[in-house]
């Protein structure tokens, strides 16, 4: 096993043309669970210039109307910063295709009994920082959200919505030792040139990292390919869901292939791979490994269990692989339902999901990213220790 590399991982704003799109899908996906906790949704979306394309299909109350969503993704537009002539939110042309129906009283509650769909998800975590997260990505997640959040307080008027950065990081004995390159384009001003936005960025940059990890062989662009005017659906359409591997572990760990934005938690793609990353990160929090990844196959349609569990520490746990496996299973219901119940997910909480990351956030007051919780800790501690 290879334990001195370099490795690289990016991140975008949600400006980006394809996380406008998640956004919209999931703020959609929240205004349903809103009225209907038990909602079902698959909405896809897709952005170009001055238009707005929303379609796929939802279960749920006859409330949300057509008006109802063209104000969500108003508002979605405008809460990102768009407003420019050739993408604004108050003229931004909105073509609505979701095939509606009421959810039946006999479905609810019933529908998440068993698999609606097979799948194969994977979580992950790793003794790398606060987060438990991979260093490249939680670097470059760090610092798009908070020059983004830092420009709609008005603290950076030079700067748009759209960019994207990448870290890559120098890891030896698997762990992180130094950044060695840091590339940003961030869209800005036609009166900023690329010193401007070098000026405004490079504190951020120095905020960020942790000490050590930067030094004077540390290479920095922005905006290697030249200005940055023009930029979101002006230059490039969107789609919800072609962000997965910025959306979980930057490449540092596997993808099972399904994306989660628009989908509801009855959905094994994403409802799965959030308990994947719940477990993996406890047992990591629980001192039983350095490094844990864990696959779980969800579901033979029809099934409550998965058709299979398993885990790898990478030869950094403190307890045989197929032990901690067996512990664990028997600790959690990894029934469809038992995952929704465990982690409390049918609720409006995605909008907030779908852009900086759907792992490494903050557990929020009112239930979000409650995949995040390092509760089962204890437990395992218990079991092993």
């Amino acid at each position: 096993m290879i334990s001195d590399f370099i490795f690289t991982s990016d991140s975008v704003s949600e400006g980006h043309p394809d996380k406008i799109c998640d956004q919209i899908s999931d703020a959609i996906l929240d205004a349903y669970l809103r009225e209907d906790p038990t909602s079902r949704t698959a909405i896809e979306t897709v952005v170009m210039p001055n238009r707005i394309i929303v379609f796929g299909k939802a279960k749920g109350p006859s409330t949300l109307t057509r008006k109802h969503i063209d104000e969500i993704v108003r508002e979605r537009i405008r809460n990102i910063g768009y407003d420019s002539p050739t993408f604004d939110w108050r003229t931004v042309a909105i073509e609505t295709d979701l095939k509606t129906q009421p959810l039946e009283d006999s479905e609810k509650g019933e529908e998440d009994r068993v698999a609606s769909a097979q799948g194969v998800m994977f979580g992950y975590a790793c003794l790398e920082n606060e987060a438990l997260m991979p260093t490249p990505l939680y670097l470059a997640q760090t610092l798009m959200r908070h020059l983004a959040e830092d420009r709609k307080k008005g603290l950076l008027p030079q700067l748009r919505p759209d960019g994207k950065c990448q870290f890559s990081v120098k890891y030896r004995d698997n762990q992180p030792v130094s950044v060695t390159t840091i590339v940003i384009s961030v869209q800005h001003r036609e009166d900023v040139n690329e010193e401007d936005v070098k000026a405004l960025i490079w504190p951020y940059v120095e905020k960020l990292i942790p000490e050590g990890l930067l030094n004077e062989h540390t290479s920095f662009f922005v905006n290697p390919t030249g200005r940055f005017v023009i930029g979101g659906p002006e230059r490039n359409t969107g789609l919800t869901g072609r962000k997965i591997i910025v959306d979980t572990y930057g490449g540092m760990a596997p993808h099972g292939g399904g994306a989660f934005s628009g989908k509801d938690p009855t959905k094994i793609d994403r409802s799965g791979a959030y308990m994947a990353r719940y477990i993996a990160k406890n047992v990591v929090a629980a001192g039983l490994s350095k490094r844990c990844t864990l696959q779980l196959s969800y579901y033979a349609i029809g099934k409550t269990d998965p058709t299979s569990f398993y885990i790898n520490t990478h030869g950094t746990g403190l307890v045989a692989d197929d032990r901690l496996a067996h512990v664990l299973r028997d600790m959690l219901d990894l029934t469809p339902r038992g995952i929704q119940e465990k982690l409390a997910l049918n609720r409006p909480i995605y909008t907030r999901t779908a852009a900086y990351g759907h792992f490494g956030r903050k557990v929020e007051a009112d239930g979000g990213f409650s995949w995040e919780k390092t509760d089962l800790s204890e437990a395992l501690k218990g079991a092993f220790l």
